[in-house]
């Protein structure tokens, strides 16, 4: 149980979603609940950690992908400046590459925006308690996998070739070498089983690696 929480509080979220109607339907829904309490909607991923510092929440309910910063990179800075907070990831993409990812960065759950409110408010209440919390079928696909095979570097270089970036632009910003961008792209796409490098984003990204 967080630190300064007493039996009997309410369990105090905070509940990051960038689009504006599902986040106030279930800013709503969760608030129905007798046991919980929306203190903080965020829009953005760069807003996660702020507003946790500011508002102390319980439980962090986080979709991965938000304007500036993931889900799973905010999850692991509230892991780091607020490790009272327990993250559960709540998402319309359930990759199981995602799901691995979510946990090293200390998500404490993993869920898909397809259930019923209940079990979402359930879900809460079990992380609070020091579960952990996984929507089974994704845990199996998850499973069955296996673990990303791109480095940190390979992915990297991926997420810079979005929207077209040339091999300069990419060494550019990432401070590498024209060749080594190159290489890293070749071993991407080798990887992933792909024809280039927009192929090789859009499959790791399916699978959740990036």
């Amino acid at each position: 149980m967080p630190r300064g929480r007493r039996p009997g509080k309410s369990i105090r979220v905070l509940l990051a979603e960038d689009q504006g109607m599902m986040r106030g339907a279930l800013a709503l829904l969760l608030g129905m609940e007798p046991d919980i309490e929306v203190v903080a909607q965020v829009g953005t991923g760069d807003a996660i950690v702020d507003a946790a510092l500011t508002h102390r929440p319980d439980v962090a309910l986080l979709d991965i992908e938000l304007p500036g910063i993931s889900g799973l990179d905010a999850a692991a800075g509230l892991r780091e400046q607020v490790p009272d907070c327990r993250v559960l990831i709540l998402t319309t993409f359930g990759r199981p590459g995602y799901l691995r990812r979510a946990m090293e960065a200390g998500a404490a759950g993993f869920l898909v925006k397809d259930g019923p409110v209940e079990e979402l408010a359930e879900a809460i209440r079990r992380v609070l308690t020091g579960e952990t919390v996984v929507d089974p079928a994704l845990a199996a696909a998850a499973l069955s996998a296996g673990p990303s095979p791109l480095t940190v570097r390979e992915c990297d270089v991926l997420k810079a070739s979005a929207d077209g970036a040339t091999v300069a632009d990419i060494a550019a910003v990432l401070h590498l070498s024209e060749s080594t961008v190159r290489n890293y792209l070749s071993s991407a796409i080798g990887k992933t089983g792909t024809r280039n490098r927009m192929e090789a984003m859009r499959e790791a990204r399916r699978q959740g690696w990036l």
